[in-house]
C-alpha cells in the first residue's frame, strides 16, 4: 500500500480493489465502493462549479448518511478541509462556529450526482476541523492533518482488527471524532461494509444486528445500558458480532461485565478527545482487561504522567497526563497559542500508569466537563443562565455520572424578590444551548462559596454535591 499526502487517496486504493463491493448501506440505498468515490467526485466537482477552491473551508451540516461520507470525501478531493457540524447544534451555536470558521461554503444537502475528479494528492491544506465551545465561551476548532488522520485511521482499524469482512454498525454521530473515525473511516479503509441506519432506538440496532450480519458495534456507555435495558434484548440474535467498542465516555466496568455476560462478546474500552484520536486503548487482539484502567497507549503514542513540579511521576504516582502521538491536533484555528509541548499534549486529566503501562484515569484538573463524549465548558453555560432576569450568579460543575462520564450540574444565586424554578432555569438553557450541553440538574443557593479574591471555589460545590438535587431530563 502507497502512502500519499491526501488521505482520501488511500480509501481510493481500497475502492479500486472492491469497486463491486457495498461500501455503505442505507434505508434508501446501498453504494457500492465505486458509486460512493464516483458521487464523491461528482460533489467535488460541483464544489469547484460553485467557486469553492483548494485550501478552502467547507462547513458540513448532514445527518448520518451515504451523503456525509460522499460530501466529506469530495471536500478531500478536492483539496479542501472539512468542517463536520452536528446537525443538533442550536442556530446561535452554529453561528458561533460559522462566524470563527468563516467557510467558503456550508453544505446542507448533497445534491451532486456521479462524476469524474483528479484528486488533489498532496493534502496541503488541513484534512479536518473538529469543533467544541471553547473554555471561554469561544468555539474552538482543532486543526487535522492528512498524516494524523492517516495515522489515526491506521491505528483505529488495528485497534478493532478490522478486516473486509466485517459489518460496522455506525450509529454515532458523524461528526463527532468517535464516530468519524471508528465508525466510519477506519472500516472503509479497510474494504468493510458500514451500515447507517440514520440514528439510535434499541429495537432498530436490536434489529439491525441479524438483519445485516453486524460484526462490529460501536457506542457510548448510555447506548449499551439502553440495549440492556430493552425488552427485546433477552430475544435478540447476536450471534453475529464479534466485537463491540466503546468510546467519547468512560464505560463502567459494571456495565462491560455485563455486556460481556450477556451479549458473549468484549467492549473494546478506551481513552480519547477532540484533540487526539484514541491514543489509549485496549486492543481487540490482546485479551487482558482491567476494571479500574483504560487501556495502553497504542502503538506509536508515548505517555507519561507528570507532577505538579513538571518532572515525571514515579510508576503507580498520579499526575497529569501527557500524551504524545502523530494524530494529535496541529493547533486551533485562529489561535496562535502553542498546544503542543516538544509534541506533547496536555490532557488536563489526572492519571497513573501501571508497571504494565496500563492507565488509570483519577481525576481531572481542568474545568472541562466530558458529558457523553461531548466536551461542556462551563464557562458557557454560566453566561447563558447570567442571561436570565433572575440570575444573579451562576457556576456550573461536572458531577459523576454512572453512563455518561459527567453530568452537567448549576449553582444559581437568584437576585433579590426572584422566584424562577428550577425547571424554568433549565427550560431556559435548553432553548439557548446544545441537548448535550444544558444543566440536568440546578441547585437555588444564598450565595457561591468563594475565595478571598472572589472567585468562585468550584471544588467546595462538587464535594457538597452530594446533599440534595433537582433533576431535569
Amino acid at each position: 500500500m502507497s502512502v500519499t499526502g491526501n488521505f482520501v487517496c488511500l480509501l481510493e486504493e481500497t475502492a479500486a480493489r472492491c469497486p463491486e463491493k457495498p461500501a455503505l448501506v442505507c434505508p434508501d440505498e446501498t453504494l457500492t465502493y465505486k458509486v460512493l468515490h464516483e458521487r464523491a467526485a461528482g460533489f467535488a466537482r460541483n464544489l469547484a462549479n460553485r467557486g469553492v477552491r483548494p485550501g478552502d473551508r467547507v462547513a458540513l451540516v448532514l445527518p448520518n448518511h451515504w451523503t456525509f461520507a460522499a460530501a466529506l470525501l469530495g471536500i478531500w478531493k478536492l483539496g479542501a478541509t472539512a468542517v463536520p457540524l452536528s446537525p443538533l447544534l442550536k442556530s446561535e451555536e452554529r453561528d458561533a462556529i460559522l462566524a470563527d470558521v468563516d467557510p467558503s461554503l456550508v453544505v446542507e444537502r448533497m445534491d451532486a450526482g456521479a462524476g469524474v475528479w483528479t484528486t488533489a494528492k498532496e493534502g496541503a491544506a488541513p484534512a479536518h476541523f473538529g469543533y467544541s465551545s471553547g473554555s471561554t465561551g469561544r468555539p474552538k476548532g482543532a486543526v487535522f492533518s492528512h498524516a494524523a488522520l492517516t495515522f489515526a485511521n491506521h491505528s483505529w482499524a488495528d485497534m478493532m482488527a478490522v478486516v473486509p469482512e466485517d459489518v460496522v454498525l455506525s450509529v454515532l454521530p458523524l461528526p463527532h471524532s468517535f464516530g468519524l473515525n471508528g465508525s466510519l473511516l477506519a472500516p472503509l479503509l479497510r474494504g468493510a461494509t458500514v451500515v447507517l441506519p440514520g440514528g439510535f432506538a434499541p429495537d432498530k440496532v436490536l434489529a439491525a444486528l441479524p438483519e445485516h450480519r453486524i460484526t462490529l458495534f460501536l457506542g457510548v456507555a448510555t447506548m449499551f445500558r439502553r440495549l440492556l435495558s430493552a425488552p427485546e434484548f433477552a430475544g435478540a440474535d447476536l450471534s453475529s458480532l464479534r466485537l463491540s467498542v466503546s468510546g467519547a465516555a468512560p464505560c463502567p466496568w459494571d456495565l462491560a461485565s455485563e455486556w460481556r455476560r450477556r451479549a458473549g462478546h468484549r467492549i473494546l474500552r478506551g481513552y480519547g478527545m477532540t484533540e487526539l484520536f484514541r491514543p489509549i486503548s485496549y486492543l481487540a487482539s490482546t485479551a487482558e482487561d482491567r476494571p479500574e484502567c483504560i487501556g495502553r497507549a497504542v502503538p506509536g503514542v508515548d505517555i507519561r504522567v507528570v507532577t505538579d513540579e513538571g518532572t515525571a511521576a514515579g510508576k503507580g504516582d498520579a499526575g497529569e497526563l501527557w500524551i504524545r502521538t502523530p494524530a494529535a491536533l496541529q493547533g486551533y484555528w485562529n489561535d496562535p497559542a502553542p498546544v503542543l509541548e516538544d509534541g506533547w499534549f496536555r490532557t488536563g486529566d489526572l492519571a497513573r500508569i501501571s508497571a504494565g503501562g496500563f492507565v488509570e484515569i483519577t481525576g481531572r484538573l481542568r474545568e472541562r466537563i466530558l458529558r457523553g463524549g461531548y466536551s461542556v465548558f462551563p464557562q458557557e453555560v454560566e453566561a447563558v443562565l447570567a442571561e436570565h432576569p433572575d440570575v444573579a450568579e451562576a457556576a456550573v460543575v461536572g458531577v459523576p455520572h454512572p453512563e455518561l462520564g459527567e453530568e452537567v450540574a448549576a449553582f444559581v444565586v437568584v437576585k433579590p424578590g426572584a422566584s424562577p424554578g428550577t425547571g424554568t432555569l433549565a427550560a431556559y438553557c435548553a432553548d439557548r444551548l446544545a441537548r448535550f450541553k444544558y444543566p440536568r440538574h440546578i441547585r437555588l443557593v444564598s450565595e457561591l462559596p468563594k475565595g478571598a479574591t472572589g472567585k468562585v471555589i468550584k471544588a467546595e460545590l462538587v464535594r457538597g454535591w452530594r446533599t440534595t438535587t433537582s433533576s431535569f431530563d
